[in-house]
């Protein structure tokens, strides 16, 4: 039997209790880069229709997180002139809440047959996918945006081309102490079945 027909009891259960970890719990070493690659090819492995690959993946560790928080915080204080002290540091250390973080870069082919959507769709299954790699190897894991996901001096600094969006943020680490669950929405409030009959 293929590996790929054979049900696995584990996985089942590891994505019925998966949950993230919030970045600002993390802790290092974080993934090795044999394991930070393996996570990042199984976000190439994502579905992806038309072979169009609309996603970049750009590594951010070590001292590129701090370079980058000053672009984050210069943004932010230019936005926010009366921002307070606090505010402001909490700004610079965005990126450092983590050992690693991939910025994941939705890269549209316009024009293309393939719908523009299609393409948006696929870079978030990118960043999900990676996060389901990292939890499954036992690094903490997080998918976030922020506001200077969005902000084109963030964009610009982390080398993202005119056009591209950022998709998410993904924080990896170790976690520092076991997270709570949250609540989860009940199967029957957004599950139900179309029927012919009306």
């Amino acid at each position: 039997m293929s590996a790929l027909n054979v049900r696995d009891k584990d996985t089942i259960d590891f994505l019925l209790t998966r949950r993230s970890t919030v970045a600002k719990m993390m802790d290092g070493p974080g993934p090795s880069d044999a394991d930070l690659q393996k996570i990042l090819e199984t976000g190439m492995r994502v579905p992806d229709h038309g072979r169009l690959t609309p996603w970049r993946f750009i590594v951010i560790r070590g001292d590129a997180r701090e370079k980058i928080g000053d672009v984050i915080c210069a943004s932010y204080k230019k936005n926010t002139p009366d921002a307070i002290e606090e505010q402001i540091e909490i700004e610079q250390e965005r990126l450092t809440r983590a050992p690693a973080v991939v910025a994941v870069i939705s890269r549209v082919h316009k024009g293309h047959k393939i719908p523009e959507w299609e393409q948006v769709l696929s870079a978030g299954a990118a960043c999900q996918t990676m996060l389901i790699a990292a939890q499954s190897m036992g690094y903490a894991a997080q998918w976030l945006t922020e506001w200077y996901a969005y902000n084109a001096d963030v964009k610009a600094a982390i080398g993202a081309e005119p056009g591209d969006e950022i998709a998410g943020f993904v924080y990896f680490g170790n976690e520092m102490m076991d997270g709570k669950e949250r609540a989860r929405p009940e199967y029957q409030d957004i599950v139900s079945e179309w029927s012919a009959a009306g």
